[in-house]
């Protein structure tokens, strides 16, 4: 038992002595319920330390350190490695906590849907900030002008961003505030902007515009400008008008308002005129909006700038700069004129042109020419012209005319007769002839042969050659003049023949002929 105490029957150092030094096995941890009842008897040990020390110094000497595990003292110190072990381990940190939730930002935008004579419909939009704590829902309040007594008009939340306050008292006047509520708390307030009073609405306000002035409406420098812009609503709709978000200068523009139109009049229009032109008809809390773009436009300036790029063979570059003014509306292109130095007149050799340079073509060689550039737009084309300070001099050219190198062509053509001899018959004491043609390069020499003899100079035999058709003329030809007869064409490519049978017939006359 813990209280206790085991017998000490020898010292420490003498029990050491006596034993022999034996491996000592690991000391099992104890359980942490037995850590007190260990101490205990260590203290035993602790008083009977005194005997120890009385012991002989040699003996006390050559006995060798007892092990930790066969002393009580060690006994009563082997829990503390836990101890110790768990002295260094640290505690476990507490979790940061979360940051306190905060509030939303105002709602936006808090205008009237609906009103009549006993209740209000209000019409808001989310809150730009929510926050991760997010959004429970909207309060809805209000009070009579004049007094600071805020009502709750919703007993829960909404989630709606549209609320309905019913049950109010006609002829009064409310400001209406939202709020909106988070685990954070309520946000600031989103104030309608101006108080609402309760009573019935018999028409709406609204802006009938017509078509042609929904884009943008377009006139000239100095034309007269007279819109009519109709509207609906009763009672009788507040007018109010703003040009480019300011308020209109009236003595500029002259405004006209009826119990269903407005009319805006401007006698002279001019550049300054142009912009945005707002509109609002407003009954009570209703109110409507429309817009009309203006647009006063005019004859553009010239170019800033023309240069006379290059000029080779029959061309000439340009290249220009838009103009500084444009007249209030888009440049749609240009028109390039040039004009030669002799006569000075300008003719125009581009029209509608939309690049920045260009290349004149199709100039005369020897003049000199200017060039000079419009710019237009939808009114027409500028009054004046941006010319160029330098002329393009075409050069005249030397011109050597060379004939083509042609090749003589050889025609040299051996003789071919393209018409031969027929054979004939002749009557004795009637002249015939025999006919025939032939080609050839040079000339060929004509040879007619009878019976393969040539004929000569023979006065019987008449030969012509002509445009190479050949004919020989046998005149009072007799019956020895029948045979064979040849023609022969004869240069230095060659030569060719033809030939032919000639029968002489004799004329038979009757016996009574005869005797005549």
């Amino acid at each position: 038992m813990p209280g206790k105490p085991a017998p000490i029957k020898k010292s420490p150092a003498k029990k050491v002595a006596d034993k022999a030094p034996e491996p000592a096995p690991e000391p099992e941890p104890a359980p942490p319920e037995a850590a007190p009842a260990a101490a205990a008897p260590a203290e035993a040990p602790a008083e009977a330390a005194p005997p120890a020390e009385a012991a002989p110094p040699a003996e006390a000497e050559a006995a060798p350190a007892p092990p930790a595990e066969d002393t009580p003292a060690a006994e009563g110190s082997a829990p503390a490695a836990p101890a110790e072990a768990a002295a260094v381990e640290e505690p476990p940190k507490a979790p940061t906590p979360p940051p306190p939730p905060v509030p939303t930002s105002a709602p936006l935008h808090v205008s009237v849907e609906d009103v009549n004579d006993s209740s209000v419909t209000i019409e808001w939009k989310s809150p730009e900030t929510i926050g991760d704590s997010g959004l429970d829902g909207y309060t809805i309040e209000y009070c009579k002008d004049g007094t600071t007594d805020w009502v709750v008009a919703n007993e829960a939340l909404t989630p709606a961003n549209r609320f309905c306050i019913k049950n109010l008292a006609a002829g009064d006047l409310l400001h209406v505030r939202v709020v909106a509520v988070n685990p954070g708390g309520r946000s600031e307030a989103g104030v309608l902007s101006e108080p609402v009073p309760i009573r019935e609405i018999a028409e709406r306000p609204k802006i009938r515009m017509p078509r042609i002035l929904r884009s943008r409406y377009v006139r000239q420098v100095g034309e007269q400008v007279n819109l009519v812009i109709p509207f609906l609503g009763k009672p009788k709709p507040v007018v109010s008008w703003l040009k480019d978000g300011q308020p209109l200068d009236t003595k500029k523009v002259n405004i006209r308002n009826s119990d269903n139109d407005s009319i805006i009049f401007i006698r002279t229009a001019q550049r300054e005129d142009s912009g945005v032109y707002e509109m609002a008809v407003k009954v009570d809390s209703f109110e409507d909006k429309a817009a009309v773009t203006l647009q006063i436009v005019e004859l553009p300036g010239s170019p800033a700038s023309v240069k006379l790029v290059d000029a080779w063979g029959f061309n000439a570059a340009l290249e220009w700069t838009p103009p500084k003014d444009n007249g209030n509306t888009e440049v749609t292109g240009y028109t390039v004129q040039k004009a030669d130095r002799k006569t000075e007149e300008w003719f125009t050799v581009l029209e509608h042109y939309h690049r920045l340079s260009a290349t004149v073509s199709d100039l005369i060689m020897g003049n000199s020419y200017s060039f000079r550039v419009f710019a237009e737009n939808q009114v027409g084309m500028s009054e004046k012209s941006a010319v160029t300070k330098g002329v393009a001099t075409i050069q005249k050219t030397g011109i050597v005319y060379k004939p083509p190198q042609y090749l003589e062509h050889d025609f040299s053509e051996a003789p071919k007769f393209t018409t031969p001899l027929n054979n004939r018959a002749a009557t004795v004491g009637y002249t015939t002839k025999l006919l025939c043609s032939v080609r050839g390069s040079p000339t060929p020499k004509i040879e007619w042969l009878k019976n393969q003899m040539v004929i000569g100079d023979d006065p019987k035999f008449r030969q012509i050659s002509n445009q190479g058709i050949c004919s020989l003329e046998i005149r009072k030809p007799c019956s020895f003049d029948g045979g064979t007869y040849t023609c022969r064409a004869k240069n230095a490519q060659g030569e060719a023949t033809v030939s032919c049978k000639l029968e002489v017939k004799q004329v038979i006359l009757p016996d009574a002929e005869k005797s005549k």
